[in-house]
């Protein structure tokens, strides 16, 4: 990344994480919500090169360890994100009907959003950290797939021309 798209970058990745943290995490909605920065996160992965995404990964997963939301010990996001990141990328990456298509896109960005909830559980659980029971667990991982099916499609339009603004490089007159 250069220093225009990084000078971009960073100021869209931290607005959208405090809309999330002022914002989106006061809504009580059933099956455990959503999280508009996974989703923002992922999505942008999805359209990154692996390498970009990996290093968006690590700025995400620094962001979500720092939430005040955030339960799990420090770095667990981070190491998440990273890994997620790169796998939707690398997955994604060469994909034209993946691009071309919103409804691909927003399933595979849901299913990213699940695998990576999932994985933060598990992880806790090696980690140590109480999640509840194993019923309320899998409502809350299967609301958050559901809510990120619903959102998605909303928000992907934004997010995808953010994306294009950071990343183009044709120069218009």
């Amino acid at each position: 990344m250069n220093t225009r798209q990084v000078s971009i970058t960073v100021p869209i990745f931290l607005a959208i994480f405090i809309i999330q943290e002022s914002v989106v995490s006061q809504f009580r909605l059933p099956g455990g919500g959503f999280s508009i920065f996974l989703i923002f996160s992922i999505t942008w992965a999805l359209m990154s090169s692996p390498e970009i995404a990996a290093l968006c990964g690590f700025v995400a997963g620094l962001l979500m360890d720092l939430s005040q939301s955030s339960s799990g010990p420090i770095g667990q996001w981070t190491l998440l994100m990273i890994a997620i990141s790169y796998a939707v990328a690398y997955l994604g990456s060469g994909n034209e009907i993946m691009a071309s298509n919103p409804l691909g896109f927003t399933f595979f960005t849901a299913l990213a959003v699940f695998v990576v909830e999932s994985a933060f559980v598990v992880t806790g659980a090696l980690l140590g950290v109480a999640s509840g029971s194993f019923g309320q667990v899998l409502i809350t991982i299967g609301g958050v797939f559901v809510w990120a099916l619903v959102v998605t499609p909303i928000f992907l339009p934004i997010f995808s021309r953010l994306h294009a603004f950071t990343f183009d490089t044709r120069i218009t007159k």
